[in-house]
Protein backbone atom coordinates (compact mmCIF):
# COMPACT_ATOMS: atom_id res chain seq x y z
CA UNK A 1 0.00 0.00 0.00
CA UNK A 2 0.87 3.45 -0.90
CA UNK A 3 1.48 6.92 1.39
CA UNK A 4 -0.04 9.52 0.51
CA UNK A 5 1.31 12.57 0.80
CA UNK A 6 -0.98 16.26 1.69
CA UNK A 7 -0.56 19.57 1.83
CA UNK A 8 -1.97 23.54 1.12
CA UNK A 9 -0.45 22.42 -2.78
CA UNK A 10 -3.40 19.80 -2.45
CA UNK A 11 -6.28 22.46 -2.38
CA UNK A 12 -6.83 25.35 -4.70
CA UNK A 13 -6.30 28.82 -3.97
CA UNK A 14 -5.03 28.20 -0.78
CA UNK A 15 -1.90 29.80 -0.78
CA UNK A 16 0.49 27.16 -1.71
CA UNK A 17 3.78 28.96 -1.18
CA UNK A 18 7.46 28.01 -2.38
CA UNK A 19 8.14 26.58 1.13
CA UNK A 20 4.84 24.66 1.07
CA UNK A 21 6.85 22.85 -2.22
CA UNK A 22 10.25 22.62 -0.74
CA UNK A 23 9.07 20.56 2.63
CA UNK A 24 7.32 18.48 0.37
CA UNK A 25 9.75 17.44 -1.09
CA UNK A 26 12.01 16.68 1.92
CA UNK A 27 8.84 14.72 3.31
CA UNK A 28 9.05 12.56 -0.61
CA UNK A 29 13.02 11.93 -0.09
CA UNK A 30 12.55 10.77 3.41
CA UNK A 31 9.57 8.47 2.53
CA UNK A 32 11.23 7.14 -0.35
CA UNK A 33 14.68 6.84 1.51
CA UNK A 34 12.45 4.39 3.75
CA UNK A 35 10.74 2.43 1.31
CA UNK A 36 7.52 3.73 0.53
CA UNK A 37 5.41 3.94 -2.32
CA UNK A 38 3.68 7.33 -2.90
CA UNK A 39 1.19 9.46 -4.19
CA UNK A 40 1.02 13.39 -4.24
CA UNK A 41 -2.63 15.03 -3.83
CA UNK A 42 -2.43 18.13 -5.96
CA UNK A 43 -4.86 20.69 -7.32
CA UNK A 44 -4.79 23.30 -9.68
CA UNK A 45 -2.17 24.67 -10.80
CA UNK A 46 -0.23 21.42 -10.03
CA UNK A 47 -0.25 18.85 -11.72
CA UNK A 48 0.63 15.55 -12.21
CA UNK A 49 -0.81 13.92 -8.67
CA UNK A 50 -3.96 12.74 -7.20
CA UNK A 51 -7.30 14.90 -6.46
CA UNK A 52 -8.02 13.53 -2.75
CA UNK A 53 -11.33 13.97 -3.11
CA UNK A 54 -12.09 11.25 -5.40
CA UNK A 55 -8.69 8.69 -4.44
CA UNK A 56 -9.96 5.73 -2.10
CA UNK A 57 -8.86 5.96 1.64
CA UNK A 58 -8.42 1.55 1.08
CA UNK A 59 -5.84 2.92 -0.93
CA UNK A 60 -3.26 4.28 1.81
CA UNK A 61 -1.40 2.85 4.70
CA UNK A 62 -0.97 6.64 5.75
CA UNK A 63 -1.75 9.98 5.07
CA UNK A 64 1.50 12.57 5.79
CA UNK A 65 0.28 16.16 5.71
CA UNK A 66 3.26 18.35 5.42
CA UNK A 67 3.82 22.00 6.10
CA UNK A 68 1.93 25.24 6.97
CA UNK A 69 -0.69 26.36 9.49
CA UNK A 70 -3.32 23.43 10.53
CA UNK A 71 -6.03 24.12 12.44
CA UNK A 72 -10.02 22.79 13.28
CA UNK A 73 -11.88 24.35 10.11
CA UNK A 74 -12.61 23.52 6.15
CA UNK A 75 -11.38 22.69 4.06
CA UNK A 76 -9.22 20.35 6.30
CA UNK A 77 -11.79 19.04 8.19
CA UNK A 78 -13.38 18.01 5.06
CA UNK A 79 -10.02 16.37 4.42
CA UNK A 80 -9.68 14.74 7.89
CA UNK A 81 -13.27 13.44 7.50
CA UNK A 82 -12.10 11.62 4.18
CA UNK A 83 -9.70 9.94 5.42
CA UNK A 84 -10.27 9.55 8.86
CA UNK A 85 -10.00 5.20 9.10
CA UNK A 86 -6.33 5.88 8.22
CA UNK A 87 -3.15 6.91 10.47
CA UNK A 88 -2.54 10.31 10.40
CA UNK A 89 0.80 11.52 10.37
CA UNK A 90 1.57 15.47 10.68
CA UNK A 91 5.09 17.36 9.82
CA UNK A 92 6.15 20.74 9.26
CA UNK A 93 3.03 21.80 10.87
CA UNK A 94 1.64 24.78 12.96
CA UNK A 95 -0.73 23.50 15.41
CA UNK A 96 -3.24 26.61 15.50
CA UNK A 97 -5.33 25.56 18.47
CA UNK A 98 -3.30 24.16 21.37
CA UNK A 99 -2.39 20.10 21.06
CA UNK A 100 -4.87 20.04 24.42
CA UNK A 101 -7.79 21.43 22.64
CA UNK A 102 -7.36 19.40 19.31
CA UNK A 103 -4.84 17.38 17.57
CA UNK A 104 -6.08 14.92 14.89
CA UNK A 105 -2.58 13.54 14.65
CA UNK A 106 -1.17 9.83 15.01
CA UNK A 107 1.85 11.15 14.63
CA UNK A 108 2.80 14.44 14.99
CA UNK A 109 6.08 16.14 14.61
CA UNK A 110 5.76 20.07 13.99
CA UNK A 111 7.47 23.07 12.86
CA UNK A 112 5.74 24.39 16.19
CA UNK A 113 2.84 23.82 18.74
CA UNK A 114 2.06 24.65 22.56
CA UNK A 115 4.59 21.84 23.53
CA UNK A 116 7.61 22.46 21.23
CA UNK A 117 8.82 23.74 18.09
CA UNK A 118 11.31 22.63 15.03
CA UNK A 119 13.20 24.61 12.44
CA UNK A 120 11.24 24.62 9.21
CA UNK A 121 11.55 21.56 6.57
CA UNK A 122 12.90 23.74 3.79
CA UNK A 123 16.27 24.45 5.26
CA UNK A 124 16.98 20.99 4.11
CA UNK A 125 15.76 20.77 0.60
CA UNK A 126 18.73 21.35 -1.75
CA UNK A 127 19.62 24.79 -2.92
CA UNK A 128 17.45 25.52 -6.14
CA UNK A 129 19.14 28.38 -8.48
CA UNK A 130 17.66 29.22 -11.81
CA UNK A 131 19.16 32.71 -13.74
CA UNK A 132 18.14 35.70 -12.66
CA UNK A 133 16.79 37.74 -15.51
CA UNK A 134 15.89 41.99 -15.86
CA UNK A 135 13.27 42.53 -17.75
CA UNK A 136 13.25 46.26 -19.23
CA UNK A 137 11.31 47.37 -21.68
CA UNK A 138 10.04 50.88 -23.37
CA UNK A 139 6.61 51.54 -23.58
CA UNK A 140 6.17 53.82 -26.35
CA UNK A 141 9.18 56.13 -28.47
CA UNK A 142 6.44 58.92 -30.00
CA UNK A 143 9.82 60.51 -31.38
CA UNK A 144 10.09 57.34 -33.96
CA UNK A 145 6.07 57.73 -35.31
CA UNK A 146 5.69 55.26 -37.85
CA UNK A 147 8.91 52.94 -36.98
CA UNK A 148 8.15 52.69 -33.27
CA UNK A 149 7.57 48.74 -33.13
CA UNK A 150 7.69 48.70 -29.28
CA UNK A 151 4.69 46.49 -28.61
CA UNK A 152 5.62 43.70 -30.96
CA UNK A 153 9.18 43.88 -29.52
CA UNK A 154 8.00 43.34 -25.92
CA UNK A 155 5.93 41.04 -26.90
CA UNK A 156 9.24 39.03 -28.45
CA UNK A 157 11.17 39.43 -25.57
CA UNK A 158 8.25 38.11 -23.06
CA UNK A 159 7.98 35.12 -24.95
CA UNK A 160 11.54 34.61 -25.00
CA UNK A 161 11.49 34.73 -20.82
CA UNK A 162 8.18 32.79 -20.23
CA UNK A 163 9.85 29.80 -22.48
CA UNK A 164 12.65 29.33 -20.26
CA UNK A 165 13.06 28.71 -16.24
CA UNK A 166 14.43 32.19 -15.11
CA UNK A 167 13.38 34.33 -12.49
CA UNK A 168 12.13 37.41 -14.52
CA UNK A 169 12.68 40.83 -12.54
CA UNK A 170 10.95 43.71 -14.13
CA UNK A 171 13.29 46.66 -14.02
CA UNK A 172 11.57 50.23 -14.69
CA UNK A 173 14.84 52.77 -16.01
CA UNK A 174 12.04 55.69 -15.87
CA UNK A 175 12.49 58.18 -12.90
CA UNK A 176 10.38 61.06 -14.19
CA UNK A 177 6.81 59.42 -12.95
CA UNK A 178 5.71 56.35 -10.71
CA UNK A 179 8.49 54.21 -10.87
CA UNK A 180 6.25 50.20 -12.00
CA UNK A 181 9.13 48.72 -9.53
CA UNK A 182 9.20 51.17 -6.90
CA UNK A 183 12.44 52.19 -7.37
CA UNK A 184 13.37 55.38 -6.23
CA UNK A 185 16.83 55.97 -8.01
CA UNK A 186 19.04 55.95 -10.30
CA UNK A 187 21.71 54.21 -8.05
CA UNK A 188 18.74 51.67 -7.28
CA UNK A 189 18.18 50.64 -10.49
CA UNK A 190 21.92 50.19 -11.40
CA UNK A 191 22.27 48.79 -8.36
CA UNK A 192 19.12 45.91 -9.48
CA UNK A 193 20.59 45.19 -12.89
CA UNK A 194 24.38 44.50 -11.65
CA UNK A 195 22.56 41.25 -9.87
CA UNK A 196 20.86 40.05 -12.76
CA UNK A 197 22.35 36.91 -14.78
CA UNK A 198 21.44 38.59 -17.99
CA UNK A 199 19.31 41.58 -19.20
CA UNK A 200 16.56 41.69 -21.68
CA UNK A 201 15.54 45.17 -23.13
CA UNK A 202 13.87 47.00 -25.53
CA UNK A 203 15.44 50.04 -23.51
CA UNK A 204 19.29 51.89 -24.69
CA UNK A 205 19.82 52.68 -20.83
CA UNK A 206 18.85 48.80 -20.31
CA UNK A 207 21.89 47.32 -22.17
CA UNK A 208 24.06 50.01 -21.45
CA UNK A 209 23.78 49.65 -17.35
CA UNK A 210 23.77 46.08 -17.71
CA UNK A 211 26.93 46.08 -19.91
CA UNK A 212 28.86 48.21 -17.49
CA UNK A 213 28.25 46.01 -15.05
CA UNK A 214 29.38 42.93 -16.60
CA UNK A 215 25.79 41.61 -17.08
CA UNK A 216 25.33 40.19 -20.93
CA UNK A 217 22.33 41.74 -22.45
CA UNK A 218 19.70 40.76 -24.91
CA UNK A 219 18.75 43.62 -26.62
CA UNK A 220 15.86 44.41 -29.10
CA UNK A 221 15.84 47.63 -30.26
CA UNK A 222 11.98 48.42 -31.41
CA UNK A 223 12.58 51.25 -34.27
CA UNK A 224 11.92 49.65 -37.72
CA UNK A 225 15.49 49.43 -39.24
CA UNK A 226 17.16 49.93 -36.00
CA UNK A 227 18.06 53.48 -34.00
CA UNK A 228 20.00 54.44 -31.06
CA UNK A 229 20.18 51.03 -29.50
CA UNK A 230 21.59 49.28 -32.55
CA UNK A 231 23.81 52.50 -33.76
CA UNK A 232 25.42 52.25 -29.42
CA UNK A 233 25.79 48.25 -29.23
CA UNK A 234 27.40 48.26 -32.39
CA UNK A 235 30.28 50.98 -31.15
CA UNK A 236 30.50 49.17 -28.00
CA UNK A 237 31.25 46.48 -29.93
CA UNK A 238 28.61 44.26 -28.43
CA UNK A 239 27.08 41.42 -30.72
CA UNK A 240 23.64 40.93 -29.18
CA UNK A 241 21.29 43.11 -30.95
CA UNK A 242 18.57 42.82 -32.81
CA UNK A 243 15.59 44.67 -34.60
CA UNK A 244 11.84 44.57 -33.74
CA UNK A 245 10.61 44.00 -37.71
CA UNK A 246 13.40 41.02 -38.59
CA UNK A 247 12.37 38.92 -35.62
CA UNK A 248 13.97 35.47 -35.59
CA UNK A 249 12.83 33.41 -32.16
CA UNK A 250 15.14 31.05 -32.84
CA UNK A 251 18.56 33.23 -33.01
CA UNK A 252 17.28 35.49 -30.30
CA UNK A 253 16.74 32.19 -27.83
CA UNK A 254 20.51 31.07 -28.71
CA UNK A 255 21.64 34.39 -28.23
CA UNK A 256 19.81 34.25 -24.83
CA UNK A 257 21.63 30.94 -24.29
CA UNK A 258 24.83 32.74 -24.83
CA UNK A 259 23.93 35.73 -22.90
CA UNK A 260 23.98 33.17 -20.00
CA UNK A 261 27.48 32.08 -20.21
CA UNK A 262 30.69 32.70 -19.05
CA UNK A 263 32.22 33.98 -22.06
CA UNK A 264 29.33 36.39 -22.32
CA UNK A 265 29.72 37.62 -19.26
CA UNK A 266 33.47 38.23 -19.95
CA UNK A 267 32.27 40.17 -23.59
CA UNK A 268 30.32 41.90 -20.92
CA UNK A 269 33.36 43.45 -19.37
CA UNK A 270 35.26 43.75 -22.04
CA UNK A 271 32.54 46.20 -24.07
CA UNK A 272 32.46 48.17 -20.65
CA UNK A 273 35.92 48.40 -20.31
CA UNK A 274 35.80 49.74 -24.63
CA UNK A 275 33.42 52.35 -23.50
CA UNK A 276 35.82 53.48 -20.46
CA UNK A 277 38.84 53.97 -23.08
CA UNK A 278 36.51 56.21 -25.66
CA UNK A 279 35.35 58.38 -23.43
CA UNK A 280 38.31 58.70 -21.56
CA UNK A 281 39.22 60.44 -24.80
CA UNK A 282 35.91 62.19 -25.04
CA UNK A 283 36.36 63.36 -21.78
CA UNK A 284 40.04 65.15 -22.77
CA UNK A 285 37.95 66.37 -25.80
CA UNK A 286 35.28 67.98 -23.72
CA UNK A 287 37.90 70.02 -21.62
CA UNK A 288 39.77 71.19 -24.68
CA UNK A 289 36.48 72.76 -26.08
CA UNK A 290 35.54 74.19 -23.35
CA UNK A 291 39.37 75.87 -23.06
CA UNK A 292 38.56 77.65 -26.19
CA UNK A 293 35.63 79.25 -25.47
CA UNK A 294 36.44 81.36 -29.45
CA UNK A 295 35.93 77.99 -31.22
CA UNK A 296 32.60 77.52 -29.52
CA UNK A 297 31.68 80.72 -30.56
CA UNK A 298 33.33 79.83 -34.21
CA UNK A 299 31.10 76.11 -34.49
CA UNK A 300 28.01 77.84 -33.35
CA UNK A 301 28.23 80.83 -36.24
Amino acid sequence: MKTLVAGWFSFELMGASAGDLLARDVACAWLREAGHDLDIALAAPFTGGVDWRSASPADYAQVVFVCGPFGNGPPLTDFLERFRNVPLVGLNLTMLDTLEAWNPFDILIERDSSARAHPDLAFLAPPARVPLVGVVLIDSQPEYKRRDRHETANAALRRLVAARDVAAVPIDTRLDTQNQAGLASAAQIESLLARMDCVVTTRLHGAVLALKNGVPALALDPVAGGAKIRRQLETLGWPVVFNADTLDDNAMAAAFDWCLSEEARQEAARCAARASRVLAQARVEFFEALAQRGRLRGARA
